[in-house]
């Protein structure tokens, strides 16, 4: 009987243990990085804004010419199946199309046939929720949205990959880049938020419009701050009141120093707090998350 503790994914439409589930090294998704995906978690035994997550799924497919044989439905019980094979009450679920091959011969994208995988692993998080992260700044730029639209949700990260060699050989646990104008623009897998008397800014341009952000501007507004979207310059981030990132792998997480500048003498500040604890309570309303039948 498989082992299906480690994760599992769907491919070829059937469940595999994810330590066998592979693509061919022809498929464009490999090749060219031609593909998106989407990311969403499960906390305890729960979806949380999985229709958003899958929504944006689509949508990305839609602006590269990808689709798949499958209905949003189906997307969600494949999902809940993955999840189901586990066992997992907290995980972390992707769902990806690739390009796939061409015909024969062919360099043309239009002769492919798309491909459809997802998979659930054991949830991963950048950091403990009690624990701040040290980021550095990057001169490095992202890639502009002039060439990728960085609101399709997508795998081209060298830029951030190099950034996160740059951070460690710093003595710092990850990064954020910017964009041609010097601007803070997103880290590896996050949104970068801002807290400064009273107001909180996020970047405004190439970023992507993370489901946690949208969220974390929601509670923010919420419980009464004052939220903006605008081009945050490094000088601003090091001397904020307080700094934290969003990500689906890990909710609102603290960010407590800044190349070498302690953020809020190194502690999580009480704004992020504040949010942290609405974003994990706000996982027990219903009109956001799905229960996971476990059932088989």
């Amino acid at each position: 009987m498989s082992d299906y503790s480690k994760g599992v994914a769907f491919i070829d439409q059937g469940i595999a243990p994810i330590s066998e589930a592979k693509i061919s090294l022809l498929d464009w998704g490999f090749l060219h990085s031609d593909a998106t995906y989407d990311v969403a978690h499960v906390w305890q035994g729960k979806f949380f804004r999985l229709d958003d997550h899958i929504e944006r799924f689509y949508a990305s497919m839609k602006k590269l010419h990808l689709s798949i044989p499958y209905q949003t439905e189906e997307v969600k019980t494949i999902l809940n199946d993955c999840v189901k094979a586990t066992g997992l009450k907290d995980a972390y679920v992707e769902m990806i199309t690739t390009r796939g091959m061409p015909q024969a011969g062919s360099r043309d994208p239009r002769t492919c046939t798309n491909q459809f995988f997802a998979f659930a692993i054991p949830f991963v998080s950048i950091t403990p929720s009690d624990k701040g992260l040290h980021l550095v700044i990057s001169d490095r730029q992202r890639i502009p949205a002039e060439s990728i639209d960085p609101v399709i949700k997508n795998y081209q990260w060298l830029d951030l990959v190099m950034g996160q060699f740059e951070a460690y050989e710093r003595g710092a646990e990850s990064v954020v880049v910017v964009d041609a104008q010097g601007n803070i623009t997103e880290g590896p897998g996050f949104n970068i938020f801002c807290v400064k008397d009273g107001l909180i800014t996020t970047p405004i341009n190439g970023v992507l419009e993370g489901i946690t952000r949208k969220t974390t501007m929601a509670l923010a507004v919420e419980s009464g701050y004052e939220v903006t979207q605008a081009n945050i310059h490094p000088t601003y981030a090091r001397t904020a009141d307080e700094v934290f990132v969003t990500s689906t792998a890990g909710g609102i997480m603290a960010v407590t120093k800044i190349d070498d500048e302690l953020i809020d003498n190194g502690s999580m500040g009480t704004v992020t707090r504040q949010l942290q604890i609405a974003y994990w309570e706000m996982h027990n309303d219903p009109d956001y998350s799905i229960e996971i039948n476990y059932q088989k």
